[in-house]
């Protein structure tokens, strides 16, 4: 049977949320929304970790994160670098911030060679969602695969959030992603406004894409070449980024590739700012609760 490999994303800047949110606890015994996510992830069936960060987290990231991992699954890294471009494409002086997502997942390109999924290092996506995307990679389709979660469900009450709204087909594939930056709930309405001051009012059943993806290795040169006319593109824009919802929309219009939605029975939640993080601390709790979490996850 295929082992898939999980890879994380875990070097955002977490400039809203004050700090290296992916290192904070939400369980009872110091666990980070990390911690769950690999422990779900192992049940699942993925047989090893890879995680993304930048070089100057390292040392903060495996003293406190790889030796929890490192005697119980395969743990690899690679860094995100600015400057780690296409070659002859150089960076604007002075660009400090990584360049998106799918900049993050290229990084991964000469470590990974089997079907992996790729998750956020501060999502918490659900134990049934690791199943879903796991047996999706088993299978060995060479159709790349999405999870779906319900828009109402992945808001947060402290400020707007940027979310993927994603368009399927009868059949299950994904037709295209609109991503909206500026949604929040007011009151009994979803709005997004957008850069123009456009209004779109939303009804929250929408599905979205929480950057829970599924890809064969064939993926990064699609990727790479993608990439590579953004950077063409945007390489002289000191804020630009490549996101993954963007160049999966390019290889679906083009024809390169198939995208099956999974739909996630799962609560899904996340720490955006600061202020979400007691509500995924009860939320984990409850989880804990009703059984399907051990209070000690590492044992």
């Amino acid at each position: 049977m295929i082992t898939p490999t999980l890879l994380v994303l875990a070097a955002g800047m977490g400039s809203r949320y004050g700090g290296l949110k992916q290192l904070d606890p939400v369980g009872p015994e110091d666990e980070t929304i990390m911690d769950y996510s690999i422990f779900d992830a192992r049940r699942a069936g993925f047989g090893k970790v890879v995680f993304v960060i930048r070089k100057e987290m390292e040392q903060a990231f495996k003293e406190k994160m790889g030796s929890r991992y490192e005697k119980r699954v395969p743990v690899e890294y690679v860094f995100q670098e600015t400057g780690k471009l296409i070659p002859g494409l150089l960076h604007p002086d002075g660009r400090i911030r990584p360049w998106g997502t799918t900049h993050a997942i290229l990084m991964a390109s000469n470590t990974i060679h089997e079907p992996f999924g790729v998750i956020n290092a501060d999502d918490f996506y659900g134990a049934s969602s690791y199943r879903l995307l796991a047996q999706h990679l088993q299978s060995g389709t060479s159709d790349y695969a999405m999870v779906g979660f319900v828009l109402r469900n992945t808001l947060s009450e402290f400020g707007t959030v940027a979310r993927g709204v994603c368009h399927v087909s009868d059949d299950g594939y994904l037709k295209d992603i609109t991503e909206l930056k500026s949604i929040e709930r007011e009151g009994s309405h979803i709005t997004n406004i957008d850069a123009e001051g456009q209004e779109t009012v939303l009804n929250g059943g929408e599905l979205v894409s929480m950057n829970m993806w599924g890809f064969t290795p064939q993926v990064f040169p699609q990727l790479y070449e993608h990439f590579q006319r953004f950077l063409t593109r945007y390489g002289e824009d000191m804020n630009a980024e490549c996101y993954i919802p963007s160049s999966v929309n390019t290889l679906i219009q083009a024809g390169q590739a198939r995208v099956k939605v999974l739909r996630s029975a799962d609560a899904w939640f996340g720490v955006t700012y600061r202020e979400d993080h007691p509500r995924v601390v009860q939320s984990v709790g409850r989880l804990i609760e009703q059984g399907t979490y051990p209070h000690r996850l590492w044992r």
